[in-house]
Formats: structure tokens, sequence, C-alpha cells
């Protein structure tokens, strides 16, 4: 009786200390071909970029701009720039909901199998979903935000603009958000 109960406890454990292993922030580094997180950039002109920072399920809306606003400041010093406007900027917001049942509950068929019931009541059949339950078990539903920041910039020398509000100096940005930003290790 003792490893029929601590058998489902220890699984428990397992997956979530593995889960909780990969539950960081995107940390500021380039989108590559292994991962769709971090920054792209792509020139459009000689004095013209679009550059975007997506961030997976745990990185915040503010983490996101504030990496696309670094990345941005970047590119403008590399460039040999002292200031940056922005044009064109948007966050996107993805959304999708997940549902999961009761973990205390133990089942002994596999996780990608399992009966389903439909009733029948005063002329119709309910509706197929992850919602019914003829056990009576719980389902915990979570909403999962990811968050993806782009914008097209223009580079310039000298002072930046003051009477534009997008315009932003490229130093004072790497000295500001730099050390707010989390760095890949």
């Amino acid at each position: 009786m003792k490893t029929r109960f601590f058998k489902p406890v220890l699984m428990a454990a397992t997956a979530a200390l593995a889960l909780s292993a990969c539950a960081t922030a995107t940390p500021y580094g380039p989108a590559g071909p292994e991962t769709r997180y971090g920054y792209a950039e792509q020139r459009v002109d000689a004095d013209r970029f679009r550059v975007s920072f997506a961030g997976n399920s745990v990185t915040s809306r503010e983490q996101v701009e504030m990496s696309l606003l670094l990345r941005a400041a970047e590119l403008t010093l590399e460039s040999g720039h002292d200031w940056f406007s922005t044009v064109n900027r948007a966050t996107d917001r993805d959304v999708r909901y997940a549902t999961s049942p009761d973990p205390f509950y133990y089942d002994r068929y596999s996780p990608f199998w399992g009966p389903s019931w439909r009733y029948y009541r005063r002329g119709l059949w309910s509706p197929w979903g992850p919602r019914y339950d003829p056990f009576g078990r719980d389902f915990d539903v979570r909403e999962i935000d990811r968050f993806e920041a782009s914008a097209e910039i223009v580079l310039g020398n000298g002072r930046k603009p003051s009477e534009d509000p997008n315009a932003f100096d490229a130093r004072e940005v790497v000295q500001n958000l730099g050390p707010r930003v989390p760095r890949a290790m």
C-alpha cells in the first residue's frame, strides 16, 4: 500500500521540479534556430531597422518592451548613430488556456487516452469538453500569456529631437535599461 501512494507522489514531485527549472523568463539574447524567443532585427534602409523581441510565457510585458528598447539602442550605437526614434511600435499578446485535472487524482489510464462521457437530457446531448467530469473532479484552468514587441526605428546623429516624444538617446537607454534586463548565463 505504501508504494502505491508513494509512486504517484514521487512522479508528481519530479515533474514539478523539472517544470520549475524551465520556468524562467526569456534572457536577453538573439533568437536562433533552437529557440524563437529573444531579439531579432532586420535592416530596412541605411538608417532604418525593424526590431522585435519575443518572450516566453513567464516573461512580463514590461520585460519584453524593455528588451526591445535595449536592442534598438544597441543597434543604434553599433551603426555609429546617437539616437533612434520609433516609427511603428506594437506589443502583441498571445493568450492560450490550459486545463489540467486535480493533481491528487490518480487515474490508471494513460494521460493520452481516457474514457469520456456525454449525457442525454431534455432532448439534447451534453457538449464534449474538459469542463464536464462525471466523477466530479475539479479542473484547473490557467491563462497563459506570451508577449512579443516589435518596432521600426529610424537612426540619427547629434542631439535627439526634443519635439519627438518617440526619440530616445541610445546611450541613456543602454545605461538605464541595461542593468534591468536579465542576460543569458
